[in-house]
């Protein structure tokens, strides 16, 4: 029911995305709203349950009302039935705080985390690269940072097949002791921890490729997503306004335009589906706000790639067998 286009896109999305990859879907939310949008189209060759959820959870509502006040809302229904195991995955396009939150208390977080977090996948002039977080947590403490790094690589590994992903920490400088408070507390602990940590990152090295991982907390990488988002768009919206001015300028743009379509598909945050919200017992998917009926599919056939490959199982494994869990909680070792 969330997104701003609602359940008109995310019922085309979900039914293209089942006919793709042969899945069944539960569409939880106001039956008959769906049910209206599922006779819009042809469903007769995939297996499609429509889940009654009569609260609907806006973009304004505090995460601790929906707990408390909208128990009968579609995200957290959906939370339950993964928790109830009757679903593999949930994907949501409506308010990422509120799914945060109903994904910490519904479904529970893995031991040993503290903090789940929202990590996506961005493009590079290289390989996609795991950035994180996005949103999900605004204040951190700098083991929270760790953390993520942990969740983080185990990604990178499974999903992007990176064998010993290149961790970076995102800051003002590549120099140790280059950034705030929290960075500098923070490259300290990722240097006694066992992962490939290899300094710092700016911000102009974010799309380079040289790294496979780039950590840093929600305020900043949610800053930095959207800006991402706005500059790309920015770009695009400048060289069509001076293809426009000049024939031989348009001439040409015809002889570069396979090139032109391959840079947009790798630019579209639509290829990307969403962003995972790990350190949960389950698998969640918050998608952008403005998705289209392109992103929720793909989505969609992203949640099925986590489940199929079982990478929140080997999630569960690496953050139950790795010692930074532990040595850089709330009580670190000595």
């Amino acid at each position: 029911m969330g997104g701003d286009f609602g359940p008109e896109v995310v019922v085309k999305g979900a039914i293209e995305a089942a006919q793709a990859k042969g899945i069944s879907l539960l569409l939880v939310g106001r039956e008959e709203e769906i049910h209206q949008e599922l006779a819009r189209h042809k469903t007769d060759e995939i297996s499609v349950e429509v889940v009654n959820a009569s609260q609907v959870v806006g973009m304004t509502d505090k995460p601790s009302d929906v707990l408390r006040k909208k128990k009968d809302s579609s995200v957290h229904v959906a939370c339950r039935l993964v928790k109830e195991g009757r679903a593999h995955g949930m994907i949501s396009a409506g308010n990422s705080g509120a799914t945060l939150a109903c994904g910490m208390f519904v479904l529970g977080r893995i031991k040993g985390v503290e903090r789940p977090a929202l990590a996506t996948i961005l493009p590079t002039e290289k390989s996609p690269l795991v950035f994180l977080d996005v949103g999900g947590n605004v204040d951190c403490k700098p083991y929270h940072l760790v953390q993520f790094g942990v969740m983080a690589e185990v990604l990178a590994k499974d999903l992007l097949g990176i064998s010993h992903p290149k961790i970076g920490l995102l800051s003002i400088g590549e120099e140790e002791g280059k950034g705030n408070i929290l960075a500098k507390e923070a490259y300290k602990l990722f240097k006694l921890s066992s992962m490939n940590f290899v300094g710092n990152a700016e911000g102009r090295d974010l799309f380079a490729g040289n790294f496979d991982v780039i950590v840093c907390d929600g305020f900043v990488g949610n800053a930095v997503l959207k800006v991402s988002e706005g500059v790309a768009k920015s770009i695009s919206n400048i060289l069509k306004a001076e293809i426009r001015k000049s024939f031989l300028f348009r001439l040409g743009c015809l002889l570069a335009l396979p090139a032109f379509k391959r840079l947009a598909k790798r630019l579209d945050y639509a290829e990307y589906g969403g962003a995972h919200l790990l350190g949960l017992n389950g698998t969640a998917i918050v998608c952008h706000g403005a998705s289209n009926v392109r992103a929720i599919r793909i989505a969609i056939e992203k949640a099925v790639e986590f489940v199929t490959s079982k990478a929140n199982d080997d999630l569960v494994r690496g953050l139950k067998a790795n010692k930074e869990l532990g040595l850089f909680g709330k009580r670190p070792k000595t």
